[in-house]
């Protein structure tokens, strides 16, 4: 009987190399034969009286071709045991290509940007952290009467003397936690940065994966309630730099100075860790009562780790955000699959909800989807309710999609106002110091001199240096309007299918194809930037000022207003700024909107929700354009937006929405005296009365598909 009074039933192993490497790692004959049960018995529902123990463990910058059971060069047994008797996925996907914005999503099920998670995040200098108002997977288990735990990196937000006012994990669902701000220094070896529940514990001996796993006993050890499931929430630092691992470990793969095989070395020394945890969370419970998740926060920054597989960690390109993805959990998840639907761990927190049988959080929109059906062996078709997709505005590219076998990448049309002359002079002074010590080489060995800028250098005078750039280069939460207002003007797709190493664009080739997914990419990116605060505008180190509660009737987007016309929606899926910035008339402001929508007409962006058409496009700019000439009707100088009146003029100018009029009504308002200088014809008229059309609001359960359904205006060769 285990600790929930249940009893177990042994069925004979039949995968003997899995059985025999988890004998290994110290499983017992009997354990195992348990655990290898879940390949041939039918796969069962979960309890709800009795929820299983939920262990997350995830590597820090491990590429897709690290580890064994993914044909990499490390020795894993640990790990593909693990994959043997679960399910492995060859298409899984970080919720980022760098660190903090992977990790928020990992937490949320949300894209990050909707989470105030813009980049990787400097606590001393940024006011981002993962935003207070967020449900995180701790807090939903936490909730549903389970014990969490958070051991190793954060990376999500950290109080420091010059942010004080941010928040630790214990504010994001954590009973208890054990971790850091961002990585362990100096190193992996001895770290001196170590803080329980926010206090400093000092120097620790050891290396860090086998420090986070100690933790993690002495906790089952000491402080874990029996009666109660537990979520261990384990994100190791390796194999980040600045990497160490044991000289013994390390010798297995080259010499101890090799950057390669010290980076090998840390792999193999944390499933060395993770075996250990196995075999104590074996003597907590059987293994059909752990559920098991392990991956990496995005893609290796050495490129002899990624396969054939394009870019590196920062990259939106394959190599940048994946990879491995093994789900386990004995008896109730099939196993030995190999699984080729692309997932990723934005569906973390929907999938262990489906898996366990609790809701997800309410009224929270989740990019993310629920692959409970593709882990009990596609009892029902699985279907995922939007196309992965990822922004991360610094990278290159900075926006990518995955649909099927389809992706589609999206370089940004604006740049970041960096000091690139001196960024530039700075990698000179590096190279310089570097090769006058006559260690050039050995510091970049098997990855590149601009991967190493990013990673770090043993040499102190060069690391120094890099320093400096690294400041130079760091994300700036002044860059987020530029951000939010900012185009994409170059997009390339691919068919991962045949072009696993994307390296032809067949966009022309399938145009269609194309349309599509570029559509679905603008409306969902348009949903996220919506939602993305702007920390700029913060003060220091607390939570952003304006309240984006979830709008709980639409369930799709963040919006303040009630408003829900097909012109609201218009607004909003093109980002048009409704309302003056200080100083600005309601006449300039409409002139800035025209300025705005010649350029998204240029790049093909201009989106229309149904209930707008182009005759009401047209409208919309013969109202906005100012001035006496033909064509102009200079209405938005009198209703202003948003209401589309002027409450202050006396007498007040009345809103133009849901008014009911006939064409020949609005002839003869034009006619009269207050509108005597606008000169019409009559296609303008018609315009604008297509135009008034779309002011009118339709019921709240329409309006969601008014944001989702909308269609490129392709305005390529108008004579206008």
């Amino acid at each position: 009987m285990n600790r929930r009074g249940k009893d177990r039933h042994k069925t004979p192993a039949h995968v003997a190399a899995a059985a025999s490497t988890l004998a290994s790692v110290g499983w017992c004959c009997s354990s195992i034969l348990v655990m290898l049960a879940g390949l041939i018995l039918s796969v069962t529902t979960v309890d709800a009286a009795e929820r299983p123990n939920v262990v997350v463990l995830l590597a820090d910058d491990l590429g897709w071709k690290d580890i064994g059971c993914y044909d990499g060069p490390v020795r894993t047994p640990t790990l593909d045991s693990l994959a043997a008797t679960g399910v492995r996925f060859t298409d899984f996907y970080s919720g980022a290509a760098v660190c903090s914005p992977s990790r928020a999503t990992t937490l949320t099920g949300r894209q990050h940007l909707r989470c105030g998670v813009y980049s990787w995040i400097a606590d001393w200098e940024q006011n981002s952290q993962l935003l207070d108002r967020e449900v995180t997977l701790a807090e939903v288990l936490q909730s549903n009467g389970y014990e969490t735990v958070h051991l190793g990196k954060w990376h999500l937000g950290m109080p420091t003397p010059q942010k004080p006012n941010k928040l630790t994990p214990a504010e994001h669902g954590f009973d208890y936690w054990f971790g850091m701000a961002n990585g362990a220094h100096p190193s992996h070896r001895n770290p001196t940065n170590f803080l329980r529940n926010g206090k400093p514990v000092g120097r620790i001996e050891g290396y860090s994966c086998q420090i986070v796993v100690d933790e993690a006993i002495s906790w089952l050890d000491k402080e874990h309630d029996a009666d109660k499931p537990f979520f261990l929430n384990v994100w190791f630092h390796e194999p980040h730099a600045p990497i160490a691992a044991p000289d013994d470990i390390v010798s297995g793969y080259g010499k101890l100075s090799d950057p390669k095989a010290i980076y090998s070395g840390t792999i193999d020394n944390t499933d060395q860790a993770i075996a250990r945890l196995l075999a104590k969370l074996h003597e907590v419970d059987a293994p059909e009562d752990t559920l098991i998740i392990y991956s990496s926060d995005n893609g290796s920054y050495r490129a002899d780790r990624v396969g054939h597989l394009r870019g590196t960690k920062g990259s939106n390109y394959e190599g940048g955000i994946r990879v491995p993805g093994i789900f386990h959990w004995p008896g109730h998840i099939v196993g030995g699959l190999v699984e080729e639907e692309p997932a990723g761990l934005i569906d973390l927190l929907p999938t262990v909800c489906g898996l366990l049988g609790i809701d997800k959080p309410r009224d929270v929109f989740l990019d993310g989807s629920d692959l409970t059906s593709l882990l009990l062996g596609r009892e029902t078709k699985f279907t995922r309710h939007q196309p992965l997709f990822w922004h991360l505005p610094a990278s290159g590219p900075s926006m990518a999609l995955r649909d099927g076998k389809y992706s589609l990448v999206a370089h940004r049309g604006y740049e970041f106002p960096k000091d690139k002359e001196t960024m530039a002079a700075l990698k000179k002074q590096i190279e310089a110091v570097l090769r006058k010590a006559g260690t050039y080489d050995d510091e970049i060995a098997g990855s590149t001199f601009n991967k190493q800028m990013f990673e770090g250098f043993r040499n102190k005078d060069a690391d120094k240096l890099r320093g400096q750039f690294i400041k130079l280069n760091m994300f700036n939460e002044s860059w987020i309007p530029a951000i939010k207002a900012g185009v994409h003007r170059r997009f390339e797709l691919f068919d991962l299918a045949a072009d696993p190493s994307q390296k032809k664009d067949i966009s022309g080739q399938h145009p269609k194809v194309f349309e599509r997914l570029k559509r679905q990419m603008l409306t969902i990116n348009d949903s996220v930037i919506a939602d993305a605060p702007d920390w700029h505008r913060v003060k220091s180190g607390s939570q952003p000022v304006t309240d984006m509660s979830i709008e709980k009737t639409t369930k799709v987007h963040r919006l303040d207003s009630t408003r829900r016309s097909p012109f609201d929606a218009f607004i909003y899926v093109n980002r048009i700024p409704e309302k003056p910035e200080e100083g600005e008339s309601a006449e300039d402001l409409a002139g800035r909107i025209f300025g705005r929508l010649a350029n998204q007409e240029g790049r093909i962006q201009v989106k229309l929700p149904p209930g707008m058409k182009r005759p009401a496009y047209k409208g919309f700019k013969i109202a906005l354009e100012g001035g006496n000439e033909r064509h102009a009707g200079r209405c938005f100088a009198c209703h202003h937006l948003p209401g589309l009146q002027q409450s202050t003029s006396e007498p007040p100018t009345p809103t133009l929405r849901n008014r009911r009029i006939t064409k020949a009504q609005l002839q003869a308002v034009l006619a009269n005296e207050t509108h005597r200088g606008i000169k019409l014809d009559t296609t303008d008229t018609n315009r604008l009365y297509a135009l008034m059309q779309t002011f009118n609001d339709v019921p709240d359960s329409e309006f969601r598909n008014l944001i989702l359904k909308t269609t490129v205006l392709d305005t390529f060769g108008d004579p206008e």
